[in-house]
């Protein structure tokens, strides 16, 4: 079968030249011969290799599928074998029958006992025991006997009763067995907050500073990696981090609340509110000193603050200008009264805050006019409740008073407080009060004057209300406590300048822990440079000084200098040695030199001293009346007359008037 070639002509005719295609393109051919192809062999091909494919992959899978089946017969078998060996008696004929079927078998199925049966072969008693399928399938270590069953419950019963016991006991959760301390300063630490992660620490005080720990990133020096003044010269009154913990709220005693990100830097400031005008609800901020802020606790952005403007305001962080909404506490009679503390429920739907008159207000989010709960005297007018909190469970609240108490409050039955607490010093606004992780225990701290006894962390079980446990902190008072729920570690801040941080190796996760395994490290030697230089960057390279790559370096060859590495001689004492005289020795000479030569000190009047001179000057010029004796004038003076002189020559007419 001949195929049409390139040039459209079959392949006999392709292989002579062609006269017309001489005579129409100037050319007899195109060369070289086409290639020509068989398609009919190709498929033919295709398909045969196709075919052998086919074949090999259905021999393959009904050579495995022989295997499987294989392999359940002798799983048979063995299912159907007698476990005693006096069974096993049976006429010659059935015995070499069956000897025949099992090497049968086993050469059949030699390849698969190989992949089953690994090892040595299985001991005689084991052999012997019956098969037990549901066993093989049993993962793990064999169970032991009867009697380690009943030993292992018993010690299981123990664990339990141990387990019970320290859940009946939540002391013993407490983690207090080793502390660190933070150097702060030396004022009060007033403030304390740490991220939900439990990295980073950061403390405010009545100093201005605020403080930032990394605990992954500290030593054992203990050292703040960054410090600085957010609000001026205002106190530290709050610092809390966000939920998502990239911001911190700064409220100070300022009546603007600050928000800086964690490194420090400003994201928003709250702006001051008119404090001419006397509807508060009409103004966009604050316009009177602040007491304390809080974040809500699922609203990225939202936050909280009170003020002694009568006020408390929300704010959202992208919109600095105005406050969200405003809530004005009120007394019975409707008069203003100053919120001291406030802060969100768990859920973040409360409100609540304690006022000066002693009540307590609980408002809901969404509605400012009237309040949802109120309790008129839940502390003593005019003591400043410092801290209210709520549990986690959100049910119970918590509130710290200035009145020396600690009051729990159911707020579904908010008519009077679950139990109380007497004998808690406080003499700090903003003294606070915590619940632990797992919600039976409440911790607050107790202040103490100076130099008479020691501030102390005292916790109360909240199912009773009893003082379980206490912890002595240092010799002053104990103004913030935090006890991190992830963490399980308690931070405290003092009247004194440090904040300390209490956890467990056991109990504890990080935090603390991090830094005290890492050694201190050491100082660097202080390198000075020993010579300043101005590096001008257009300057020719033949007028550019070397720059110094190495201060190391120039210190060593500084050193190897005689006239750098001089040491100063020191001043002569005495009457001088060496050739060197001293600057006032024994000798009548230096005396005088000292004395009377250099006792410059004139307490005359300086005018006095010129005019000294005047007389010696006039008579003997030598310095300016020389130079002008030439173009000077001669000076004339005007005759002073007498009164009788002046009579005489008075004109006849004013005599005659007279």
């Amino acid at each position: 079968m001949e195929r049409p070639g390139p040039s459209g002509v079959t392949g006999s005719d392709a292989s002579g030249p062609d006269p017309q295609l001489a005579v129409t393109m100037g050319f007899t051919g195109f060369g070289k011969k086409a290639r020509t192809f068989d398609l009919e062999a190709m498929f033919e091909q295709t398909r045969r290799t196709a075919v052998e494919r086919s074949r090999k992959t259905l021999e393959a899978r009904e050579k495995e599928e022989e295997m499987n089946r294989e392999k359940e017969l002798r799983r048979q078998s063995e299912d159907l074998e007698p476990t005693s060996s006096g069974s096993n008696v049976a006429r010659d004929g059935s015995k070499s029958s069956s000897r025949d079927t099992s090497s049968s078998e086993s050469e059949a199925s030699s390849e698969s006992s190989d992949d089953e049966l690994i090892g040595p072969p299985l001991p005689l008693k084991m052999a012997e025991e019956p098969v037990n399928h549901m066993e093989e399938d049993i993962l793990g270590p064999l169970p032991p006997p009867l009697g380690e069953d009943v030993e292992e419950e018993e010690e299981e019963d123990d664990d339990d009763d141990d387990d019970s016991e320290e859940e009946e006991n939540p002391v013993q959760k407490i983690p207090d067995s080793h502390e660190i301390t933070l150097k702060h300063g030396t004022k009060t630490v007033s403030a304390l907050g740490l991220d939900p992660s439990g990295a980073r620490l950061v403390t405010g005080g009545y100093d201005y500073d605020v403080k930032f720990w990394d605990f992954a990133g500290m030593d054992a020096s203990f050292k703040a990696f960054r410090s600085l003044q957010p609000c001026e010269c205002h106190q530290i009154k709050s610092l809390q981090y966000s939920n998502t913990g990239d911001m911190i709220l700064v409220v100070s005693g300022s009546s603007q609340a600050k928000v800086i990100d964690r490194d420090g830097f400003e994201v928003m400031e709250c702006i001051k509110g008119d404090q001419y005008i006397v509807d508060m609800a009409n103004t966009k901020g604050h316009t009177a000193m602040l007491h304390t802020g809080s974040w809500h606790p699922k609203i990225k952005g939202e936050f909280v603050t009170c003020s002694n403007d009568a006020t408390v305001r929300t704010w959202e962080v992208e919109n600095p200008k105005k406050q969200k909404s405003v809530f004005k506490p009120r007394t019975v009679q409707g008069k203003k009264v100053i919120p001291t503390t406030c802060t969100y429920s768990r859920d973040g739907n409360l409100i609540a805050a304690a006022c000066q008159n002693g009540s307590i207000q609980i408002w809901d989010r969404n509605m400012t006019v009237h309040p949802k709960f109120h309790y008129k005297q839940a502390h003593d007018p005019g003591t400043d409740t410092s801290c209210v909190t709520f549990s986690y469970d959100g049910n119970v609240l918590a509130s710290r008073g200035g009145d020396d108490t600690l009051k729990l409050w159911d707020i579904r039955q908010f008519n009077k407080p679950l139990f109380s607490a007497s004998g808690l010093p406080t003499m700090f606004p903003m003294t606070d009060c915590c619940f632990s992780p797992d919600d039976k225990l409440i911790v607050t701290g107790t202040s103490v004057q100076r130099g008479c006894g020691s501030g102390k962390l005292v916790f109360f079980e909240r199912r009773t209300f009893q003082r379980v446990y206490e912890i002595d902190i240092t010799d002053a008072s104990v103004v913030r406590c935090l006890w991190h729920p992830k963490l399980n570690q308690i931070m405290v801040g003092t009247g004194n300048g440090l904040a300390k941080v209490y956890y467990d190796p056991n109990k504890s996760q990080r935090g603390a822990k991090l830094c005290v395994v890492k050694t201190q490290r050491k100082a660097k030697q202080a390198e000075t440079l020993t010579q300043d230089y101005i590096i001008t960057p257009h300057a020719l390279p033949m007028f550019r000084e070397p720059r110094q790559r190495s201060t190391r370096k120039q210190l060593e060859k500084d050193r190897l200098d005689p006239l750098k590495s001089h040491k100063p001689e020191p001043p002569v004492a005495g009457p001088g040695r060496g050739g060197r005289v001293g600057t006032h020795g024994g000798t009548l000479s230096s005396y005088i030199v000292k004395n009377i030569a250099l006792d410059k000190t004139d307490d005359s009047n300086p005018r006095e001293a010129i005019l000294r001179h005047a007389k010696a000057a006039e008579d003997n010029p030598y310095w300016v009346s020389p130079a002008y004796s030439k173009t000077q004038p001669k000076t004339m003076f005007a005759q002073v007359e007498s009164d009788d002189e002046e009579a005489k020559n008075e004109p006849e007419w004013k005599k005659r008037k007279i």
